[in-house]
Parts: C-alpha cells; sequence; structure tokens
C-alpha cells in the first residue's frame, strides 16, 4: 500500500471531520441500545410570570367553556370552570390538579375540542410544573452529570485519536460544560424563552465575557474545539430532519419553503458579495436569513468551513433580530387584518424557530399557529439538502484553488469533501426509512436534547475564542447591512408569497 493511500485510511480515525462522524454514530448507537439518559429539565417560572402567563391563558380558557358549553360537553365545561377558580386563587398546586383532571376527561365528543383540550392542559401544565427549585434537585443535578459524563468520555477518547493532549484537556472540558450549563439555566426561564432569547446567545455571552474580561488559561485551552463539537452536533441532527417529514408538511407549505429559500438566499448572497463581504460569509449569511436562522447557520458554516467566530457574528444578528420580528409581526397581522393562515405562512416564512412561530402564531389563532408550523417545518428539512449541495460546491471551488489549474478528479472531490455532511445524509435516511417510526419516536427527545447540549457547548467555546473588539470591526458592518437588507426583502417577498399561495389567490385557500 502507497503512503498516500495508508495516510487516507488513517484520516477515518485521525481526522476531525471524520472523528465528529463516528462520535455521532456511538451517541445515537448508545441511545438505540437502550442507554437510559434522561434530558435535565431548565424551565422555571417564577410566581410573577406564572401570574403573567395566566392572564395572557385565561381568554383562551374562556374560550373553551363556552365551546365546551355550546357542544353539550358538560363535564369538560365543569372542570374547566374549576381550573378558572383555581387561575383566580393563583394556587399552582390547585392550578397543577384541576388541570391533570381536565386532561383526564376521556368522553369528549368533538375531536377538534379533544386537540384543544390537550394542547391547552399541556401548555399550563408546562408552567405550573416549572417550578425553579426543580432546576437545582439532586436528580436534575444528576441527569446532567450523566450528560456531561459521555461529553468528557467521548470527547477525550477523540483527542486522543486526533493526538491532542487528553490529560491537558480534562479540567477544561469540565469548566465548558459547567458554563454551558448555566447558559441553559438561564434560556430555560419563561420570560426569556417567551421572547425568543435562545441558549446560544447565552452560551456566547457567558464566553465573550470570560475570554474579554478575564482571559483564556492555558489549561482551557485545549477544550476549546469549536467545529468538532458543531460536527458532531450536526451528524447528531440527522435523527431529526425525516425525509417523511416532506410529505406529512403539504404541497404549500412545500411550495413556499421553496421559493422563499431559493429567492431569498440568492438575493442575500448576492447583496453581501456587492458590499464586498467574503464568499464564505455571504453563504452562511444567506442561510440563516433564508432558512431557519441559528440551526441553518451553524450547518452551512460547519459545510463550507466557515469561520466560527464570523457564525458567532451571524448568530448575534439573528438574534438581535428575532425579538423585534416575534413582538410585532403578530401585531402587524391584526392591524391590517390578514387572514390568519396567511398570518401564520409568513410568520413560518420569516420568524427562526419552530418555538417562536407557535409563540407567534398563538397571538393570533390557532390556524395560524398550524400555517405557521407546516411552512416552518417545510424549511427546516431544506437545512440538508442545501447544506449538501454547498459543501459539494464549495469542494470544488477549493479543489480548483490547487497550483496547476487542473481539474479535480473525482477522488480529490472526496477528499476535501465534509465528511460529517454525508455522516448527516446517512443518519437522515437511515431514521426515515430504515428505523421504526415508533422507535424514532421515543428516541427523539433525548437525541434532540443531546445535540443541544452540543451546539451549546460550540457557542460557549465561540464565546471563549472569541474577542469583541475583532467582532465589532467585521468588514466594518457590511455584513449587518446585508443581512438587515436581505431580512427586509425577506419579510415583504414571504408575505407576498403567503397570501398568493395561502389567501386562496392561486390556489384554494387551506382549512387549518
Amino acid at each position: 500500500m502507497s503512503a498516500s493511500k495508508e495516510n487516507h485510511w488513517r484520516e477515518l480515525w485521525k481526522t476531525e471531520d471524520w472523528l465528529a462522524v463516528w462520535v455521532g454514530f456511538i451517541i445515537i448507537i448508545l441511545i438505540l441500545s437502550g442507554l437510559s439518559l434522561k434530558m435535565p429539565s431548565f424551565r422555571w417560572t417564577t410566581g410573577g410570570e406564572l401570574a403573567s402567563f395566566i392572564s395572557k391563558t385565561t381568554p383562551a380558557l374562556d374560550k373553551l367553556i363556552v365551546t365546551a358549553e355550546e357542544k353539550g360537553e358538560k363535564a369538560l365545561a365543569d372542570q374547566a370552570v374549576a381550573v378558572k377558580v383555581a387561575f383566580d386563587d393563583k394556587d399552582r398546586i390547585a392550578i397543577g390538579d384541576a388541570v391533570k383532571s381536565l386532561a383526564g376527561i376521556k368522553d369528549i365528543k368533538d375531536e377538534a375540542l379533544k386537540k384543544k383540550v390537550a394542547a391547552l392542559s399541556k401548555s399550563i401544565t408546562i408552567q405550573v410544573e416549572a417550578l425553579p427549585g426543580k432546576v437545582f434537585s439532586g436528580g436534575n443535578i444528576r441527569q446532567a452529570v450523566f450528560i456531561g459524563l459521555l461529553y468528557l468520555l467521548v470527547s477525550l477518547i477523540a483527542f486522543a485519536l486526533m493526538g491532542e493532549p487528553t490529560l491537558k484537556a480534562i479540567g477544561g472540558l469540565i469548566f465548558v460544560f459547567i458554563l454551558t450549563w448555566g447558559a441553559l439555566l438561564i434560556a430555560g426561564n419563561y420570560t426569556i424563552n417567551y421572547y425568543g432569547l435562545e441558549y446560544v446567545l447565552w452560551c456566547l455571552i457567558i464566553g465573550l465575557l470570560i475570554s474579554n474580561i478575564i482571559g483564556i488559561p492555558a489549561w482551557l485551552k485545549p477544550a476549546i474545539r469549536t467545529e468538532f463539537y458543531i460536527k458532531t452536533g450536526l451528524v447528531i441532527l440527522g435523527t431529526g430532519i425525516l425525509i417523511g417529514e416532506i410529505l406529512t408538511a403539504g404541497a404549500y407549505g412545500i411550495g413556499q419553503a421553496l421559493l422563499v429559500v431559493g429567492v431569498v438566499w440568492y438575493v442575500c448572497y448576492w447583496l453581501a458579495v456587492k458590499m464586498k463581504v467574503d464568499e464564505k460569509f455571504a453563504a452562511v449569511l444567506s442561510s440563516s436569513v433564508s432558512i431557519c436562522g441559528v440551526s441553518a447557520a451553524i450547518a452551512i458554516s460547519a459545510a463550507i468551513k466557515g469561520d466560527p467566530k464570523k457564525l458567532s457574528y451571524v448568530t448575534s444578528l439573528v438574534l438581535l433580530c428575532a425579538v423585534p420580528m416575534l413582538v410585532l409581526m403578530p401585531v402587524i397581522s391584526k392591524y391590517f387584518g390578514f387572514p390568519d393562515v396567511v398570518a401564520g405562512a409568513w410568520l413560518g416564512g420569516t420568524l427562526d424557530t419552530s418555538g417562536s412561530v407557535v409563540a407567534a402564531g398563538e397571538m393570533i389563532s390557532e390556524s395560524a399557529m398550524k400555517a405557521g408550523v407546516i411552512v416552518k417545518m417545510s424549511q427546516n428539512v431544506l437545512i440538508g439538502f442545501v447544506a449538501f449541495i454547498l459543501a459539494v460546491v464549495w469542494t470544488f471551488k477549493k479543489a480548483e484553488e490547487v497550483p496547476g489549474g487542473e481539474k479535480p478528479t473525482l477522488m480529490e472531490i472526496w477528499y476535501r469533501f465534509p465528511k460529517f455532511v454525508l455522516g448527516f445524509i446517512i443518519v437522515s435516511v437511515v431514521f426515515s426509512f430504515l428505523i421504526h417510526p415508533a422507535v424514532v419516536t421515543q428516541t427523539k427527545g433525548v437525541l434532540g436534547g443531546l445535540r443541544t447540549w452540543w451546539f451549546a457547548v460550540a457557542f460557549t467555546c465561540i464565546g471563549l475564542d472569541t474577542n469583541i473588539k475583532d467582532l465589532a470591526k467585521v468588514d466594518g458592518g457590511r455584513p449587518a447591512a446585508a443581512f438587515l437588507i436581505a431580512q427586509a426583502f425577506n419579510i415583504f417577498w414571504t408575505l407576498l408569497l403567503a397570501w398568493l399561495i395561502f389567501g386562496g389567490v392561486l390556489f384554494p385557500a387551506p382549512k387549518l
């Protein structure tokens, strides 16, 4: 065997790209094999926040009571009134007991009403049970420690295979994990969660505060492996991007998603390049605006080997825009009298996370929320396709830059292609077609939680590895200007598409 071929084989267990794939596969296999991991809870709602939640939820409860009475569902109406009484008393335990009884009513004849009861009961129960003390309970802390041990073990094995110092990294890995736990704790608060201030923001802030105020000690540096954590998280992300969901989303959602992603991505990319933003940076900006914000930025940046510091910059832009859009778009929809499904499709195509789409949609109506989720689900599914296409394009671009200008061979492209993208696709295909749907559903929560942990650790590392002064000087503000202009175009373009597709102009308006 030639030395060149031997080196290529060694890459399978020596390079960051391949090791991210193997670590992702190992984590997934462990969970499928029955490894019992329970995600720690970070939700916490103070007494004052619960009172605010009750005030916002009371109109929905009143509507449920009226509808139940109109449809002759006496048992349901009586129990909903009992919940209302507990609401008035603001007694957390009494509310929990009353909602439990409400959710337990079995003989509701109207199917639509049954779904409303289930959704309302779930949302109330989540907030009632989100006691601040539960986050610090022994059981909850223990669950976080188990995840920390898994993270420590697989990271040390990977570091050893890459030839990195393992013993020196232990203290840093533990410290990064603790910082990440703190960021997730902040993000779990009801008010912060309501306004869509995602965990990535707090991971970045905590990391930035330490790196820019205290500085990074030598013992911490070996643990800061941002790209390795991101790539591992993206392989795990494949378990949640199911090809079957494209069909579930429906033709309307798919049609709008394709037109939004295709047109907005091109406009943002063209604009950014015209404003002298480098091509990789422009691709990450375009993907964040057109697909689904932070998740798309993470995936595309890793696929084209973007600069993690520029990824941090894009993430900050996304989150700065997210809050005003979440608050203002439902208000604008109501003020101008947009049909509910049109408003929902507009929200789904512009807001960056499923959670923010649900929250904003519920400010309008249930049908708006459903339309928003359909569109957002369609866009989320496109992450993998866009990442794959851009990975191929950038692999060709990089290979063609080899001195001599020779056309790259297929083997050369294979060696340069980011392997974690293949890992992502393999996992997505396996979970879409080869694993029983019941198993997919059963493991979805744990694998989704682990993916969040790995992404959170990555963003903590980005903060630790970033100098705010350097970030503020990035390309003289041109990327931010390109992002904001593209986001404005996205808002108007998506509204037009939502009106044409969901508003009954080109097709019959869907009944949701």
